[in-house]
């Protein structure tokens, strides 16, 4: 049995370690499900704000809580990855991608220190029994992080920190082992509203609850078909995902781009990448820039999709040919954005 003294010394020898492979944050929360977190998941479901996401739904029984996924887990290891921006994610541009999607897939960077750190756990407790998972499981690791103290989920439903901001790539490590939990984060938003009033298509019924049918993120990146005309114009300019929700965060100004992981460090192609170069991207063109990158995982056809909604709202001329190109593509999802964008960019105001 392992007396207090040494499960103290681990936590602390647990938290240097995971600092030292490059995390940020870390904090340790109890794998007892919580009955308030399954139930709001419940009802976030149950109205629909999932959109297309139907993995969320189809899982739900397992992502309600750690042990409703591995009923022999007894602690969470909450880590976070800082990936802040040094570029103010609200600057003027011609085309914009979010600040996560800048660099290197963060699936992988993440995943190979959570690995790292989880050889080296079960060197020092052998026997020990553990997963990983970062963002490919169902598991609420942003509620998680607030029940480990690493941060709150605040009224964007996106984990806020007070060292590193809006800026943490999450992961987690489920154990069988019995840690000292670390007290769960206070919620810090207080009255402050601006992420709120700074969505641009109102994606949020009420503070703490997003209504993913109309984040940009959610239409840029997950959702497949057309996207609903009502949101085109405020999309703008964003070709992959948004950051407005949180660049705006009050806590950013505290955020220390030091901590950024030097493997998350972003493309300079990708901070304002040339729009044009863009919508003339085939499959093999498409494959060949963004590899390595997570928005190779959307494809070529909704990436391009997103482009000419983009290229639509630009009010340039000079893109015209490159739209007018793309009327006839094989994909009906880019073609019909592409008569789109053609009659906004050739229709007198």
């Amino acid at each position: 049995m392992v007396n207090s003294r040494d499960t103290a010394s681990l936590e602390d020898a647990l938290k240097a370690k995971a600092r030292e492979l490059g995390f940020a944050a870390v904090g340790i929360a109890p794998a007892a499900d919580d009955p308030v977190r399954a139930e709001r998941l419940h009802e976030w479901l149950a109205a629909g704000h999932h959109g297309d996401m139907a993995w969320m739904m189809d899982r739900a029984d397992v992502r309600q809580g750690p042990q409703s996924m591995w009923p022999a887990a007894k602690s969470v290891i909450a880590l976070g990855m800082s990936y802040a921006p040094e570029v103010d994610p609200l600057a003027e541009g011609e085309a914009k991608i979010s600040v996560y999607a800048q660099g290197r897939d963060y699936h992988d960077v993440v995943k190979k220190a959570l690995k790292a750190l989880a050889r080296w756990l079960v060197e020092q407790r052998p026997g020990t029994e553990l997963k990983v998972f970062v963002d490919t499981a169902p598991v609420m690791e942003k509620p998680l992080g607030e029940a480990a103290g690493i941060g709150w989920q605040g009224k964007h439903t996106n984990l806020v920190s007070r060292e590193h901001g809006s800026w943490l790539f999450l992961g987690a490590i489920y154990t069988t082992l019995e840690l000292a939990a670390d007290a769960p984060h206070d919620d810090r938003c207080g009255s402050c509203r601006a992420c709120q009033d700074a969505c641009p298509t109102n994606a949020f019924p009420e503070p703490y609850r997003l209504d993913a049918r109309r984040c940009i993120s959610y239409l840029t990146i997950e959702h497949k078909g057309p996207i609903p005309k009502e949101f085109r114009e405020a999309i703008g300019n964003r070709i992959y995902g948004c950051d407005d929700c949180l660049a705006v965060c009050p806590w950013n100004k505290f955020a220390d781009t030091a901590a950024r992981h030097a493997k998350l460090a972003p493309r300079e192609d990708l901070v304002d990448p040339d729009l044009e170069e863009l919508l003339a991207l085939d499959d093999a063109a498409f494959r060949a820039k963004f590899s390595g990158s997570p928005i190779k995982r959307v494809g070529r056809d909704r990436f391009v999709r997103n482009c000419l909604i983009a290229a639509g709202n630009s009010g340039d001329a000079a893109l015209v040919p490159r739209v007018r190109a793309l009327l006839g593509d094989d994909d009906p999802v880019v073609a019909e954005a592409a008569e789109w964008a053609l009659a906004r960019l050739t229709t007198s105001p």
